[in-house]
């Protein structure tokens, strides 16, 4: 199992690097933040059997050396309820496809062609700011049976209670208005709570990227 230290490490980094953007926020986009994360279906591909390692850095497997083929993404944010507070103690679960788009699925119809060295699953444990941070890749399109834009899958979860199941999109990425599911999003607040700029990190020399993503609970604390 990967050091918890080590992650934490990153996260406070990168959770430094998310907030550059969000000091000088106005009312809009305040409002839009808070704008209630719309559902999405989880799909037939959540993981039926859980990698041995599940942590947030999904690059490396246990002791592993050799990292996943992608480009690197930090992807962080917070889950926050419908009025802002934020909400601490949530098991937040993310999965996707590996470079080549294949599932860790059973069913996944070239699963033995997946790359080994890429977790395809991890969850965190938010803060008490309702932070979480997580090491990947930026998704690519899937398309064994059916076509499916760049996405990753993300779930949240507190106290065994499924709070929220959702999709996380690519901001630009050019497939989306081929992707059914995109699509059926009608509200357009909502739809742009869920497409999310990928950023290139200054001075990376690996051409990383961060990715911030709030996720707002259509919840009152009290209902948590």
């Amino acid at each position: 199992m990967k050091s918890f230290y080590i992650n934490r490490r990153s996260f406070v980094a990168t959770s430094a690097l998310s907030m550059v953007g969000c000091t000088a926020m106005g009312k809009t986009e305040l409002a839009e933040r808070l704008t209630v994360t719309p559902s999405g279906t989880e799909g037939p591909f959540y993981p039926d059997k859980l990698p041995l390692d599940t942590d947030n850095d999904l690059l490396i497997v246990n002791h592993k050396i050799t990292p996943a083929v992608g480009q690197i993404t930090h992807l962080s944010g917070r889950v926050l309820t419908v009025n802002g507070s934020p909400l601490s103690n949530a098991v937040v679960e993310i999965w996707q496809v590996d470079n080549t788009g294949i599932y860790l699925h059973s069913k996944e119809p070239k699963v033995e062609q997946k790359d080994s060295n890429f977790q395809s699953y991890g969850r965190f444990l938010t803060n008490n700011k309702g932070e979480y941070y997580f090491r990947t890749i930026k998704p690519v399109p899937y398309g064994t049976r059916i076509f499916r834009t760049p996405h990753i899958h993300v779930k949240v979860n507190r106290k065994g209670k499924n709070l929220l199941t959702t999709q996380m999109y690519v901001k630009g990425e050019k497939l989306n208005h081929k992707d059914r599911l995109y699509n059926k999003i009608k509200s357009q607040k909502q739809k742009d709570n869920v497409t999310r700029a990928y950023r290139a990190i200054p001075g990376s020399k690996l051409n990383e990227l961060a990715v911030n993503f709030d996720i707002v609970i259509g919840h009152t604390p009290q209902d948590i």
